[in-house]
């Protein structure tokens, strides 16, 4: 009979934030999937639990994955731990538990601390709904798409940054939103210099400016408060349904499919293929 694989929240910083259903479950697993032994040791020492200890990190490779796989198979219990958080949230993980499901492997999520909710919990911003981006690319169009997917955003959008980089991140942020839109920055969040500011992108930018950043940071940036404007897609329906036409589809045949594929009203799209020479 197969094992159990469980995938554990651990403490962003503070041990008492430890679930005793964690605790347990880590005490009794024969395996724990750590993405820093290094890190999750002293957790283990703490609780007096002695598993068997495997890194499992962003860059551990398929065989990895089989490995863990063949324990679970084997009939022993798998604990899957981040070194702060919930696994698989911006974390490694998600590859590991796909596999499981897939395998039938039972996956026993057992929840607890999460650095997006502490965040969200004292950010004083909406968060009945929020986008979460986690660390953006350090550079390039991917970036740039997801800072304007961010300056539009609705609702509120929760960031990773690391202190090297919190910085640039509210620069341009400050730059694609607007100096004035309101943010909140979490620091060492539970940890024994915890630090959670809120003010204007201007203001909070300036703030570390002056001050040099250290340790994990969330951000929590404030939403429009309105619906993104949906983009104008006009010169790609009529490129694609210049391309149908000539291709000897009928135009109500085209009219349907640049539905289809665009989300165009069906009438808007009609109208448009009927307006083609």
């Amino acid at each position: 009979m197969a094992g159990t694989l469980y995938v554990v929240a651990t403490p962003l910083g503070n041990l008492q934030d430890l679930t005793l259903r964690a605790a347990d479950v880590l005490r009794r697993v024969d395996v724990v999937a750590a993405e820093d032994t290094r890190h999750t040791r002293p957790l283990l020492s703490h609780l007096g639990a002695a598993p068997q200890m495997l890194s499992f990190h962003a860059h551990s490779d398929e065989r990895r994955v089989a490995g863990l796989l063949e324990i679970l198979q084997a009939g022993r219990s798998v604990a899957l731990v981040s070194d702060a958080g919930t696994p698989a949230i911006s974390d490694p993980g998600f590859e590991l538990v796909a596999a499981a499901r897939a395998a039938g492997i039972e996956v026993v999520p057992i929840p607890g601390p999460s650095a997006v909710a502490t965040a969200l919990s004292a950010a004083g911003l909406p968060a009945d709904r929020y986008l979460f981006l986690g660390f953006l690319p350090r550079k390039g169009t991917e970036r740039a798409r997801l800072l304007g997917r961010a300056a539009a955003e609705e609702w509120s959008v929760v960031f990773f940054e690391a202190p090297s980089r919190v910085r640039a991140l509210l620069d341009d942020l400050a730059e694609s939103a607007g100096p004035g839109r309101r943010v909140t920055v979490a620091r060492e969040l539970t940890k024994l210099h915890e630090e959670i500011v809120s003010g204007t992108l201007a203001d909070i930018a300036g703030y570390y400016t002056g001050s040099e950043p250290r340790g994990e940071f969330t951000v929590v940036l404030e939403g429009t408060g309105q619906p993104a404007a949906a983009p104008d897609r006009s010169a790609e329906a009529e490129e694609l349904a210049r391309r149908l036409l000539a291709e000897g589809r009928t135009r109500r045949e085209v009219a349907q499919q640049l539905a289809a594929e665009l989300g165009l009203p069906r009438n808007a799209a009609y109208r448009l293929v009927t307006g083609l020479p």
